[in-house]
């Protein structure tokens, strides 16, 4: 029996850093609850987007490499991330894309109804009405009203030359079932379904391989509860073929990382200990956070760094 329960977060590639936190917290509203950097590239950021809290399932996090060529959609990557919204929220979120600039696309995806477009840097972001429950604590500092928040992730989607190894994957390694199937697209799920929970899978032999690049997934992030599940998961997933690292302590998460069959990098990460171990929750994502190994370079480190600021704390703000 498989000990993850589900999607613990997605990390993505994209350009300006100060661009990609404008259109994530200004605009979709979401909290930076850690501003750190890329632990094997300490010369760029990682930014975590997720709910007030930073639940595990929440959050969307980036590592800025604005000099990176484009990625390209294809085979073996995960070419979109959806967010969950309240039901009856799409309407909100339709006129307030409208109002910044932003083209979107409704569509209803296995009896959901489903809001797409693109960010500044060309990732394909989708919202998602879902009435699941979901763990989620509200930002009382968001642009965007408690009523239409961002409640996590929804699901990804991936394309594959051929489905059948990911498939017996997925499901042999992973615990997943299928539980639905709609225009070419098959839909897997973890722990029983629900919001936060599946990803969908399409296969396109002719298509071209995908590629990392500014506008990708980079990777993404199932979640256990604890140490022994993780490493439960990790002999789980090295039985049915994969070869998974080491655990490696991220202090925020423990993780360990391989690849699915078509491609596609996945990690394993625990729910614990969080984002609040080494901050006040009361101001997550305001200051540079270092784990420790790095925290003697921080002088050199931030020089590197570009200046970034946070839209509430350019201006006040007031929930639409």
């Amino acid at each position: 029996m498989s000990t993850i329960t589900g999607l613990h977060h997605v990390t993505c590639i994209s350009g300006d850093a100060q661009e990609n936190i404008d259109f994530y917290v200004g605009l979709l509203g979401m909290r930076l609850v850690k501003r750190s950097v890329n632990q094997d590239d300490p010369g760029t950021y990682h930014l975590f987007y997720a709910d007030a809290e930073g639940h595990p399932g929440s959050d969307l996090t980036f590592f800025p490499w604005k000099n990176m060529p484009r990625g390209r959609r294809g085979t073996g990557l995960t070419n979109e991330v959806s967010l969950a919204v309240p039901a009856g929220a799409l309407g909100f979120w339709a006129d307030r894309l409208q109002a910044h600039g932003v083209t979107a696309e409704r569509s209803v995806r296995f009896g959901e109804a489903t809001l797409t477009f693109e960010d500044p840097h060309g990732l394909i972001v989708s919202l998602v009405e879902t009435a699941d429950p979901r763990e989620f604590t509200p930002w009382a500092d968001s642009p965007v009203a408690e009523a239409h928040q961002i409640r996590g992730l929804h699901s990804v989607r991936i394309v594959e030359r051929d489905l059948e190894p990911t498939v017996n994957f997925l499901t042999t390694g992973m615990g997943l079932t299928k539980i639905a199937e709609e225009g070419g697209w098959e839909r897997y799920a973890v722990a029983g379904g629900g919001s936060g929970r599946v990803i969908d899978l399409q296969a396109q032999p002719s298509e071209r391989r995908g590629t990392w690049g500014v506008g990708s997934v980079h990777h993404v992030a199932w979640r256990v509860p604890d140490d022994a599940a993780e490493r439960a998961a990790q002999e789980q997933v090295f039985g049915a073929g994969a070869h998974p690292t080491q655990v490696i302590d991220r202090f925020w998460f423990k993780s360990v990382y391989f690849k699915e069959p078509g491609g596609a990098l996945f990690e394993i990460a625990t729910d614990g200990p969080g984002f609040g171990i080494d901050e006040n929750p009361a101001t997550l994502g305001e200051h540079l956070v270092l784990p420790p190994f790095l925290e003697a370079h921080r002088e050199e480190i931030e020089r590197r760094l570009p200046p970034i600021t946070l839209p509430h704390l350019r201006a006040g703000t007031a929930g639409d």
